[in-house]
C-alpha cells in the first residue's frame, strides 16, 4: 500500500512536471514567434539553420558537460528519428513564417493523429471505432482551419501537416529505440538536422543575407529562436521525466493557446468563428490520442516541435 509520503511526492512531482510542460509549451510559442518575425525580416532558409545550428551548439554543450555518452552511427534507428526530424525542420520553418503561428502550431500539432493512423501498419494496432470517430473530427477542424486562414498559402499549409507527418515517423522510430540518453538523442538530431538545412539551403539557391545579419534586431530574432527552441526541447524533456507522458502530453497543446495569445497581441490578428471552432476540433481529439498513445515513454520524453 502506498504510504502518504510516497503518494505526496508522487503528486509534487506530477505538479512539477505540468509546470515543466507549460515552460516548454510557452517556449515552443515564443519559438514560433520569433520565426515569424525573423521571417518577416530574412530568408525562411535561415531561419531554419539558427534553430538548428543554435540547438546544436547549447544541446552538445550540456551533454559533454553533463558526461553523456553521445552516438552517431549505431542505433540506426536513431537515424530514421534525425533524418524524418530534419525534413520536419524545413516544413515546420516554412509555415511558421509563411502562416500565423497559431494555424501553423496547429496543424503541427496534428501529431497523435498520424501517429494513431502509422501505427496501424508499422506497429500492428489497428484503432477503434471511438478512435476512427477523434481522427475523423480532427481532420474536420483541419479542413477548417485551412479555408478561412491557410487559403492565401496552402503550400505552408500543407507543409505544417507534412511536418506533423515526419514527427510522426521519428516518433514511431523511437518507440524501437532504447538505451540512449534523451540529451545524446536531441544533440544528434541537432547536428544532423543542421547539416540538412544548410544542405538545403545551398541546393536551392539560397544565400545568407548579409543584410540581414548585420542588422542586431534579426540577429537578436533568430538567437531568440535558437534559444527558445532549445529551452522547449529541455523542458519538456524533464517535464516527461517527472510525470505521466500522456498526461504531460496533453498540457502541451497549450502552445496553441500561447500561439493565440502572441497572434492576437503582436500582429492584432482577429480569427473567424470557424478557424476557433477548428482548433478546438483539432486540439480536443489530439488530446483524447495522446491520453491512449500506443507508444512508450521513451517516445515521448524526447518528442520536440520544430
Amino acid at each position: 500500500m502506498e504510504s502518504p509520503e510516497s503518494s505526496a511526492h508522487a503528486e509534487g512531482e506530477g505538479g512539477r512536471a505540468y509546470l515543466f510542460m507549460l515552460c516548454g509549451s510557452l517556449a515552443f510559442a515564443s519559438m514560433g514567434a520569433f520565426s515569424h518575425l525573423a521571417g518577416e525580416r530574412c530568408d525562411w532558409h535561415l531561419v531554419a539553420v539558427a534553430r538548428t545550428s543554435l540547438a546544436f551548439v547549447f544541446t552538445l554543450t550540456l551533454s559533454v558537460a553533463s558526461g553523456v555518452r553521445l552516438v552517431l552511427l549505431r542505433p540506426a534507428v536513431l537515424w530514421v528519428r534525425s533524418l524524418a526530424g530534419s525534413v520536419g525542420v524545413l516544413f515546420a520553418f516554412y509555415a511558421l513564417t509563411h502562416l500565423p503561428v497559431s494555424t501553423a502550431l496547429t496543424l503541427s500539432n496534428t501529431v497523435p493523429v498520424w501517429v494513431t493512423l502509422l501505427a496501424w501498419p508499422v506497429l500492428g494496432q489497428r484503432p477503434r471505432a471511438a478512435v476512427w470517430f477523434a481522427i475523423a473530427t480532427g481532420l474536420a477542424g483541419v479542413v477548417l482551419i485551412q479555408r478561412p486562414e491557410a487559403g492565401a498559402d496552402r503550400l505552408a499549409a500543407a507543409l505544417a501537416l507534412a511536418n506533423a507527418l515526419s514527427t510522426s515517423v521519428s516518433m514511431i522510430g523511437l518507440n524501437r529505440l532504447g538505451g540512449v540518453d534523451a540529451r545524446a538523442v536531441v544533440t544528434h538530431f541537432s547536428g544532423v538536422a543542421t547539416v540538412f538545412t544548410v544542405g538545403f539551403m545551398l541546393l536551392s539557391g539560397g544565400r545568407v543575407d548579409d543584410g540581414a545579419l548585420g542588422d542586431a534586431r534579426t540577429l537578436l530574432l533568430l538567437v531568440g529562436v535558437g534559444l527558445a527552441g532549445t529551452v522547449g526541447q529541455l523542458a519538456m524533456t524533464k517535464a516527461f521525466a517527472l510525470g505521466n507522458p500522456s498526461r504531460v502530453s496533453v498540457v502541451g497543446l497549450m502552445q496553441i493557446v500561447f500561439a493565440l495569445g502572441f497572434d492576437l497581441l503582436l500582429w492584432q490578428r482577429q480569427f473567424g468563428p470557424l478557424v476557433l471552432l477548428g482548433i478546438a476540433l483539432v486540439v480536443a481529439p489530439s488530446a483524447w490520442l495522446m491520453l491512449r498513445s500506443p507508444l512508450r515513454r521513451q517516445t515521448a520524453a524526447v518528442h520536440t516541435t520544430g
